[in-house]
């Protein structure tokens, strides 16, 4: 994912206006190569208009788009990001976009946990003959980006701080095994040939998902200064008891430490990988 890194560095700078002087959104589009990519040179050669805020970046499969790199484009100061892929049970890869579409329910509900409008993802289907579709996804998912208006993330440091946690979150042992099963759960079953109900499975994911992106808050809360337990809770808004727990899970993982401090209240660091305390 050079080009999509390589994206990113450009998108330092503040945002800038159009020529009527109207704020213009910074959006990144991952099309996959054999369905949307094509889908967008057709509507090239065809000459549909639509907006020119969008930078595509080509890709083999949308499935080869994780959630950890959605979540680090938004932090660098993405106000969108556009995932086309194969209309499914077209996928070149027979069912990568079945893939895809879990993984981007995680990614948004990651984002609405960190405070960013969960609007500013989209997936679309579009295959090689479908340009005019291309043309007006892009100008329809312009338009509603730039109703939600410049993204806040490189302007406010708490939320800074939560997308870098929903990063981390993002990156989890526990999220990526669970969403990388999550279809053959539903269609094929488990070890006893159980198929898991769809409602159900989606329920225990969202429960993980909001346990490890506390759980990534308050390690990111914690590299800067020792924290105690209601110091997090009120920052995160989030009951002590609950805060405990995670502290726990986190120091049995040896991910987070307890400082000597004066008093009778303990802080927690957390410990650098790779590095001193």
């Amino acid at each position: 994912m050079a080009e999509a890194q390589h994206t990113i560095q450009e998108m330092k700078p503040e945002h800038k206006t159009g020529p009527s002087g109207e704020w213009e959104p910074k959006i990144i589009g991952f099309l996959c190569n054999w369905c949307s990519y094509a889908g967008a040179d057709l509507c090239g050669v065809s000459r549909y208009q639509y907006p020119t805020n969008i930078r595509s970046v080509r890709v083999m499969c949308s499935t080869r788009i994780s959630p950890h790199l959605v979540l680090d484009i938004f932090g660098a100061g993405a106000d969108g990001v556009l995932l086309g892929g194969c209309h499914l049970n077209d996928c070149h890869y027979i069912s990568g976009n079945f893939y895809t579409e879990k993984r981007v329910r995680l990614m948004k509900r990651l984002l609405e946990d960190a405070g960013v409008e969960p609007q500013r993802l989209r997936l679309e289907w579009v295959s090689a003959s479908e340009g005019e579709k291309f043309s007006k996804v892009v100008t329809e998912f312009t338009e509603q980006v730039k109703k939600l208006g410049p993204s806040r993330v490189k302007r406010d440091d708490v939320l800074k701080t939560k997308v870098a946690a929903a990063d981390d979150a993002s990156e989890t042992f526990r999220l990526r095994a669970l969403v990388g099963k999550e279809l053959n759960l539903e269609s094929k079953g488990n070890v006893y040939n159980n198929k898991l109900d769809q409602t159900e499975l989606e329920k225990l994911i969202d429960q993980a998902t909001k346990e490890e992106f506390e759980r990534a808050l308050i390690l990111e809360l914690s590299k800067t200064k020792p924290r105690s337990v209601k110091e997090l809770g009120q920052i995160m808004n989030v009951p002590t008891d609950k805060v405990l727990r995670h502290i726990v899970a986190l120091r049995q993982n040896n991910l987070l430490a307890m400082e000597h401090s004066e008093g009778f209240t303990p802080t927690y660091k957390t410990i650098e990988i790779g590095g001193e305390q």
